[in-house]
């Protein structure tokens, strides 16, 4: 295996569980000859890049591992970015670029099997693994791209539509086995060189949530397909940097930034219109969803205030400002 591989961690005031993840890639990386990691720090002024530099020498990691800082914290796209963009530029730019968040652990194999993958796939652009929560849970995340009818499903969470949708909705795992995936999380994303020569780098106009998917969308399109590869597990603490683990943590508010990219990606890739009636199909399953609670007299396990959020940022209020606002 002569495959290449660029690592790009972004790192935002979780130093400590970066050097976690390098501890982890310490034994990954003599698998993968050639290959380097570099962290990137958002502006976390918290005195992380000292901490990672220092851990980086005093562990013997100086050959294959470094820290970039920046001095803007312009959000996920931004960090990798600003690894990425030098790197392609580069003489001898690497064969592939692995993102990888900061608050997770590799497991054994877990890039030499992605890596492995796309070599045989020459066809193949994008590759992503399993996830695996702090409590042990694996999460096999082969995802379907959001659409009006995904956004349905979510706001009416009945089990009875998700199964009536799941075609459009879930992708059809195949045990061990890889499957071809709409898009999967950044996480754990091996891209390779040729997806960034073709359609440019990751959109920067994203803060946070919905770039990967914006981003595998865009590759999809041009013709370079993402696949889920599950025998790929890394081990994830969700949220470490932003508090926020997704629509069902109910113990902290969703921060504006979610619904915004939500709604850039709605509105760049498929129009005003169109988001506007993927808000509406989730609003409408939304209210049938707390009134089915009520009559059963049981709380809803949404995040606080998550509904008038929502109609907050949504596109009929909003208009399509999230497709050219810049943070």
């Amino acid at each position: 295996m002569n495959s290449k591989v660029l690592i790009v961690i972004v790192n935002y005031k979780v130093a400590r569980l970066v050097v976690d993840c390098l501890e982890s890639l310490s034994t990954e990386i003599m698998a993968l000859p050639g290959s380097e990691v570099v962290v990137v720090d958002n502006d976390s002024k918290d005195h992380s890049v000292e901490y990672i530099q220092k851990a980086i020498v005093s562990n013997g990691w100086s050959n294959w591992a470094s820290a970039l800082p920046s001095d803007y914290n312009g959000g996920y796209s931004y960090g990798n970015n600003f690894a990425i963009r030098p790197a392609l530029k580069c003489p001898n730019p690497p064969d592939y670029i692995h993102l990888l968040n900061p608050d997770t652990q590799i497991r054994p194999g877990a890039i030499l099997e992605l890596v492995n993958f796309l070599d045989r796939r020459e066809d193949v652009g994008l590759a992503g693994g399993a996830i695996e929560g702090p409590n042990g849970h694996i999460f096999r995340c082969a995802n379907r791209f959001p659409t009006i009818i995904s956004e349905l499903d979510s706001g009416f969470k009945l089990g009875v539509i998700s199964k009536l949708v799941s075609r459009w909705t879930k992708v059809q795992l195949d045990g061990d086995n890889p499957c071809k995936a709409d898009w999967v999380p950044g996480v754990s994303l091996m891209i390779r060189r040729e997806v960034f020569e073709s359609i440019g780098l990751m959109d920067e106009e994203y803060f946070l949530y919905f770039e990967e998917t914006d981003f595998c969308l865009c590759a999809n399109k041009n013709g370079w397909p993402c696949w889920f590869v599950p025998k790929s597990q890394v081990l994830h603490i969700s949220g470490s940097s932003t508090g926020v683990t997704g629509s069902r943590n109910i113990k902290n508010r969703v921060p504006d930034y979610w619904f915004e990219s939500r709604q850039r990606y709605f509105v760049k890739n498929h129009g005003w219109f169109y988001a506007t009636c993927a808000d509406l199909m989730w609003i409408l399953g939304h209210l049938v969803f707390r009134a089915r609670k009520a009559i059963q007299r049981k709380e809803h396990s949404t995040p606080p205030n998550f509904f008038w959020d929502f109609i907050r940022n949504c596109s009929i209020v909003s208009g399509s400002r999230t497709l050219w606002t810049k943070r």
